[in-house]
């Protein structure tokens, strides 16, 4: 998710922002395409490089080349002559797993693969797009997504409450905001954790290198995010990786990837925080091949948006849904049990 909300822009070029960034004040010297590939999702050097030949790339209001090297305080803006994508929704006939519907709002099941909203490299296929296509007129939210109260990300499977009022918008988005709703996730973890539950409190922001990710920052520094709050409580303890238990307090974009790896636990499979690589275990070469054969069952983060609840904007009735937990996820468990055992049994 960006940082910057895609915006028209009045100019006689008629051009349409689709990036805009400020440089931060400790940025040491670095190529504005090297800069730009670790803050744009998707985007490939070479996407960049014509971006600027052609352009579209302008530092401080002046169009530059790839090789400029941005500086603390440069004002970054990629500008073409369409609007963003996001904008352009179109309803698509995508079969949606709805576990519950009524007149003010619906609370459907989202496979993991599925993208939530259209953005930069996802203009199709996502739940909006699915949406769209089923009903008419759904409200807005405060960033022009229609229905979308909350969201979870691409690869993380589960429930989802999308607003068809709105009423009901204003009610449930408030609801999130003032964290009343209800929250649980379920993940994988690398490492075996040395407590029974704890709470993970610590700001979450964009991190200073990578813009693709997300991390903490504390103490002084705390400004540079916002308040982030996790309750987290092992369910089971499957050797060098733990099943564990997320209530969300707050919902941070990547929340529970991020607050998991400040910890020392990151998620089973996050590539994007390093959980796709061994980080906990023996060195042996059979060992190796079950965790990548566990990486093939579950080709994503181990996380499933398992329990949601909230009270419903016109009856006041406080309502819960649960879902299962995903096949591929089900399959790796059971073979960390299994390994787990088998471990125990050698011991």
């Amino acid at each position: 998710m960006e940082d910057y909300t895609p915006e028209f822009i009045e100019e006689e070029s008629d051009l349409y922002e689709h990036y805009a960034f400020t440089v931060d004040k400790g940025q040491s010297p670095l190529r504005i395409d090297k800069y730009l590939m670790n803050r744009i999702e998707n985007a490939t050097r070479n996407k960049i490089q014509n971006g600027a030949k052609n352009g579209s790339i302008f530092v401080n209001d002046v169009p530059v080349k790839s090789n400029y090297k941005v500086k603390p305080y440069d004002s970054i803006r990629v500008l073409f002559t369409h609007p963003p994508h996001e904008h352009l929704l179109v309803g698509e006939n995508i079969p949606i797993d709805v576990v519950y519907e009524d007149d003010e709002l619906l609370v459907v099941n989202k496979p993991a693969g599925m993208v939530v909203h259209p953005g930069h490299g996802n203009y199709s296929g996502t739940l909006i797009n699915a949406l769209i296509y089923r009903f008419d007129n759904l409200p807005n939210n405060s960033s022009d997504r229609p229905g979308l109260v909350h969201r979870i990300d691409k690869d993380t499977s589960g429930l989802l409450v999308i607003a068809k009022t709105e009423q009901a918008m204003a009610h449930l988005a408030l609801q999130f905001a003032e964290k009343t709703s209800e929250r649980e996730y379920v993940a994988l973890v690398w490492g075996n954790m040395e407590e029974e539950e704890g709470t993970v409190e610590g700001h979450i922001g964009r991190h200073p290198k990578n813009r693709l990710q997300n991390t903490v920052y504390l103490g002084d520094e705390a400004d540079k995010g916002k308040p982030a709050v996790t309750h987290y409580k092992v369910l089971e303890r499957l050797g060098y990786v733990t099943l564990v238990s997320c209530k969300l307090e707050t919902g941070r974009t990547h929340q529970i990837r991020v607050h998991m790896k400040h910890i020392g636990h990151t998620l089973f499979n996050d590539e994007r925080y390093g959980g796709d690589l061994i980080l906990k275990g023996t060195t042996f070469t059979k060992y190796k091949q079950f965790v990548d054969n566990c990486f093939k069952i579950l080709p994503r983060q181990a996380l499933h948006a398992k329990t949601l609840g909230f009270v419903h904007p016109k009856t006041g009735e406080f309502m819960r849904f649960n879902s299962d937990i995903p096949e591929d996820m089900l399959q790796c468990i059971e073979k960390w049990r299994t390994y787990s055992k088998y471990q125990e049994l050698e011991e």
